[in-house]
Formats: C-alpha cells, sequence, structure tokens
C-alpha cells in the first residue's frame, strides 16, 4: 500500500531539478512515491527526469505532449496518485531529509483533513521563515475559521500547495484539483475552496523543512506578459465560489478585500509588464473592480491604507471598455 504520493511538476528547470530529485530521494521510503510530472520541457528536464526514475526509490515519470501550466500539470500527478495521503512539490524547490515522514507523522497523529506547514524563502542566498499564519499550533481546527478576520493575514493568505499535506479522502470529494488552465494564482481559489469545504485541519510546530525558491527566471513571477493576469481569473472564480457558500455574508469581504490587495499590487508593479499586458492590466483590474459586489467594495477601500486606496479609486473611475472583462 502507498502511504504517501508526493506530486512535483517540472518546466523548464533543469537547472534547480537536481536539488529537488536529491531531496526526493534523501526521503524515499517503501511506501512512498513521487510523480514526476514533465509539462513538455524544452531544455534538459525531460533527460534528467528519465534517469531519475531509475535512481531515485518511488519515482514515476508522467509527460505532457503539450504544456499546459502549472494546474493541470498537477491535476495529472492527482489522477495517478495512489496515496493514502497526498503533498506537493514544485520542481525548483526542494525539501530537507525526512521532512515528509515528519509531516506524515503529525497528521497521522492529529486525524485531521489536511496539515500546513511552515517554510523557508530562498532568494539568492537569503534565507528567510515564512509562517503560517494562524497562532494555534499542534492541534485540530475548523479550516472555515481560518479564513477571517478579513483585515488581517489569514491561512487563505498562505496559498501555497507545497506547504502542507493532505488527506486522500479531500482528492475524492474534488477538493485538492486545481483549475485547469490557469496559469498562475491557480492556488488561490485551491486554499479558499480548501478552506470553505474541509472539515478540520492543523499547523504542524518544529522546523520548517520546505524550501522555496524565489526569483527563478522561468518562474511566472518573474515574467511580465500575458500569463500573469490569469490572477484576475483566479480570483472572480474565489468571489462567485464563496458567493455561494452559505456564510457569504460572513466570508465575502475578506473576500473582495484580498482582490483588490492583490489587484493594487500588480498595478503598483506594472512597469514590470510589457506595455500592451500593462494596458490590458488596468484595463482588466477596473472591470473586476466593478464586478465585485459595490458596497463591499466600498467597505474594503475605506479600510486599506492610503496609497493602495488611491491606486484602486482611480482604477474604479476609469471608462468602462468593450471586452475589458474576464480575460480569456
Amino acid at each position: 500500500m502507498v502511504k504517501l504520493s508526493v506530486v512535483v511538476p517540472f518546466f523548464n528547470v533543469q537547472r534547480y531539478v537536481p536539488d529537488a530529485l536529491r531531496s526526493l530521494r534523501a526521503n524515499a521510503r517503501d511506501d512512498f512515491e513521487f510523480l514526476l510530472v514533465d509539462d513538455c520541457s524544452t531544455d534538459g528536464t525531460p533527460e534528467i527526469l528519465r534517469r531519475a526514475v531509475r535512481e531515485v526509490p518511488g519515482a514515476a515519470l508522467l509527460r505532457h505532449e503539450h504544456n499546459r501550466g502549472l494546474a493541470t500539470a498537477r491535476n495529472t500527478g492527482l489522477d495517478a496518485a495512489r496515496g493514502e495521503y497526498i503533498a506537493f512539490l514544485d520542481g525548483d524547490d526542494w525539501v530537507a531529509p525526512g521532512h515528509y515522514a515528519q509531516v506524515l507523522s503529525v497528521i497521522e497523529e492529529l486525524g485531521c483533513d489536511f496539515v500546513r506547514t511552515d517554510h523557508v524563502r530562498c532568494t539568492g542566498r537569503e534565507r528567510s521563515l515564512q509562517r503560517v499564519p494562524v497562532g494555534r499550533r499542534g492541534e485540530v481546527l475548523r479550516p472555515r475559521e481560518a479564513i477571517l478576520p478579513a483585515d488581517r493575514s489569514t491561512s487563505v493568505d498562505y496559498p501555497y500547495a507545497w506547504a502542507g499535506m493532505y488527506h486522500r479522502r479531500l482528492a475524492e470529494r474534488g477538493l485538492l484539483r486545481f483549475t485547469d488552465g490557469l496559469r498562475t494564482a491557480e492556488d488561490r481559489p485551491w486554499i479558499w475552496r480548501l478552506h470553505r469545504e474541509a472539515d478540520s485541519f492543523a499547523v504542524t510546530r518544529g522546523t520548517p523543512g520546505i524550501f522555496y525558491r524565489r526569483g527563478v527566471a522561468s518562474s511566472l513571477t518573474q515574467i511580465g506578459d500575458i500569463r500573469q493576469l490569469d490572477f484576475i481569473r483566479a480570483f472572480d472564480q474565489v468571489l462567485e465560489e464563496t458567493a455561494n457558500d452559505p456564510e457569504a455574508d460572513r466570508l465575502m469581504p475578506k473576500a473582495v478585500r484580498t482582490y483588490c490587495a492583490i489587484i493594487a499590487h500588480h498595478v503598483g508593479a506594472a512597469e514590470r509588464f510589457e506595455p500592451v499586458v500593462r494596458r490590458r492590466l488596468r484595463a482588466w483590474s477596473a472591470a473586476a473592480l466593478r464586478r465585485m459586489p459595490q458596497d463591499l467594495l466600498a467597505e474594503a477601500l475605506d479600510g486599506m491604507d492610503a496609497e493602495r486606496a488611491v491606486v484602486l479609486r482611480r482604477l474604479r473611475r476609469r471608462p468602462a471598455l468593450v471586452g475589458a472583462g474576464v480575460p480569456a
């Protein structure tokens, strides 16, 4: 019986693949499987992964014939996963020796649907600890209670799929699937759905064992092209699904406020985008603000700092453009 399935998508990260694979080898157990999903890489990644199947115990290679993006690559791994528990890792990150066994022991002891873990952010030679924004650790909590309050950073603002472990029953309920085709922010609708619909979760104690590499040139967070604007589709989905929740009145202010904060962030850093993408960013963001419940939008703007509020109010006043709705 497979105890744990680890889904690891890769796309054109040949420089970093060896680190990820070494860390998987240092976590191998007879009852662990590592599902390596090559999302149609065009560099040396496929050959490295083919060797890994022979060298990393429990490794299996899955390959897309066409590039389909991180969300779909993760779903490909989910469809093949046989484990009682499921975890994720991105192909340019790595984990400490024994990390998965330690997290597995926590989730088995607590018996909850999923656990979340702190992580180490790595930017060049710099290291910084990133903590799950939940104060109570090592005890079972109700996931939807960790969504609020609206005016503070909460668990849905820590969306990283790889920072945790998940019981298979969540996959069977469809709660671990990502929205196919989303090329960035794919983890935002995912984390909101998980916290609205799962029954129990916990945050682990102890030393973080996952290392998240920032500043990778091929990462979409570093590329200013049209794919970055998928955050609008992602947050439209968050709003739509949360609006249909039985506790929508309680949860929607948080969803709207977070969407506003993300729009302000991207517009404030618009210079990194190509000119045509910059224009679409502003037009699509203005349209997104008009789609929000206007009373909740006004409340969110009143509660934000002046700098971000000015950016958003200026966007809100932009004339509506035909075709400036949800990006395709």
